[in-house]
């Protein structure tokens, strides 16, 4: 199996090995199926759920090959620049220009700006990628980002692919950009999602509620006392876990500290992900909080640290609190950038799976009254499970399989 594609789809020998598995007619046999997994690194949380079905893959089919690989690779520098760093940019020092445009790019479906912006942007990026499908001649594509769909869609439309097109949606809301006639078929987080497709006029059995794809290392429940060790945990202590996202965005030093002071039995992790200023301040205040405060940088060992944690305070990422719902965690959610993450928040609280706190002293007070009510707490605990699905990728990787097994003649680019 293929992994993953640094720059382009594979390497001179991988194209060997793809192409030994075609026959004659150019269509790939059932057990030596192709398939892309395409994401774009606009954020954390569409590059993991890619990495997530592909980690799925193995175990779904063997022979399977898969290669996942990031549609800006396929557009100029500056572009791609300017894509991945201005939608982070906006969001964290102008989170209220975020929410409008997100709230009128939803509204606005067709004829406005926003439309001539978005066909700019196929005719930047689609040339090159288009020329790579059709080279690598994928039996199916997976899209975890609404760019890749849309442009495939445009290609579906013209003629130049012939393959199957799936999309992934990672939140659980759902943008009318994620939305495009002509491709197989959706794997979104809800059955309201569900509806609200077939609301856009998407067919009913082109819809799958899988759930939103996470890590296997997060539906195995690694264990507690082992974690806490590697770690240098007290796996007996009250702990909280806070993420601020890939970035370490919000004012983390500041919650941190006041937790520590305000709870003088918990021990506290912090991701401070690739922020390495937040780092560095994190273990400043942990030379006063010895065995209380435990900073991390980037981690690929989310899912471990997770397994030390009674709660997590968190944004709502759509990734993020998938993890913490497959965990069995109840969330604290703060600093949700409006749009995605404010919608992800509501239908979170809605389901009783977390607590929404706007500022340093909500979250203080709150936290401090959810750990404080054992009942509760506890019902939130079995309620995220209950919400939980732990086989999402491999729900997908499965249907896009079976898919190719049942429908032969839609194969091929």
């Amino acid at each position: 199996m293929i992994s993953l594609a640094k720059s382009r789809f594979q390497t001179t020998a991988n194209e060997e090995s793809l192409t030994t598995s075609k026959t004659a007619s150019g269509k790939t046999s059932a057990h030596q199926q192709s398939i892309l997994i395409l994401s774009v690194s606009a954020g954390n949380g569409h590059v993991r759920a890619a990495q997530a079905i592909t980690a799925h893959a193995e175990k779904c089919n063997p022979t399977t090959k898969v290669v996942h690989s990031d549609v800006m690779q396929f557009v100029p520098a500056a572009f791609r620049k300017v894509y991945t760093d201005w939608y982070l940019n906006l969001a964290n020092q102008f989170p209220e220009v975020w929410g409008w445009l997100y709230r009128k790019t939803d509204r606005d479906r067709s004829g406005s700006w926003v439309d001539f912006a978005r066909r700019l942007l196929e005719r930047q990026c689609a040339r090159s990628l288009i020329s790579e499908i059709k080279r690598f001649s994928p039996d199916a594509i997976i899209c975890t980002h609404f760019l890749p769909a849309e442009l495939l869609a445009a290609a579906k439309k013209r003629g130049e692919i012939n393959c199957d097109v799936w999309v992934q949606v990672t939140d659980f809301d759902l943008h009318h950009m994620w939305v495009h006639a002509g491709l197989n078929g959706y794997f979104v987080a809800s059955q309201e999602l569900a509806y609200r497709l077939e609301c856009h006029g998407i067919p009913t059995h082109q819809i799958i509620v899988s759930g939103i794809p996470v890590m296997p290392g997060f539906r195995s429940a690694p264990d507690r006392r082992v974690c806490a060790h590697r770690f240098g945990l007290d796996a007996h202590r009250q702990t909280i876990l806070m993420m601020g996202g890939g970035a370490g965005v919000g004012d983390m030093e500041t919650i941190a500290k006041k937790l520590l002071a305000t709870n003088k039995e918990c021990q506290l992790i912090v991701l401070a992900g690739k922020n390495e200023d937040l780092y560095q301040a994190l273990q400043a205040i942990a030379l006063f909080h010895p065995n209380r405060l435990f900073p991390i940088g980037f981690t690929q060992e989310v899912d471990a640290l997770m397994a030390c944690a009674d709660l997590v305070i968190t944004k709502p990422g759509g990734l993020s609190t998938s993890e913490c719902l497959v965990m069995g965690l109840p969330m604290v959610l703060i600093n949700p950038i409006p749009g995605q993450e404010e919608r992800n928040a509501a239908v979170l609280l809605q389901e009783g799976v977390a607590i929404r706190a706007d500022d340093a002293d909500a979250l203080l007070y709150r936290t401090q009254q959810l750990l404080a009510n054992e009942e509760k707490f506890n019902q939130m605990k079995i309620r995220a499970r209950a919400l939980a699905k732990p086989d999402a990728a491999k729900v997908v990787m499965q249907h896009v399989i079976d898919h190719l097994v049942h429908a032969p003649t839609s194969q091929g680019v």
